[in-house]
């Protein structure tokens, strides 16, 4: 997997990804993408990925995030 996950596009394609990946193993993840402000290190804004996952694997329960 190559490319820029910061950008709005990029972080869809990386949320598609881990949706698709989990539903191959019969887990329902929820992915949100949370626009960030500018940061002047990177020179642009970002697009944040949020799930209900912990430590990268889905969660015994549905519970809702922000």
């Amino acid at each position: 997997m190559k490319g820029d996950y910061c950008t709005r596009e990029g972080a869809e394609r990386l949320k598609q990804q881990i949706e698709a990946y989990w539903a191959e193993r019969g887990h329902d993840v929820k992915i949100n993408l949370v626009q960030g402000g500018f940061l002047a290190s990177m020179r642009s804004a970002r697009t944040d990925v949020r799930s209900n996952m912990l430590n990268g694997v889905p969660n015994r329960t549905n519970a809702d995030f922000g």
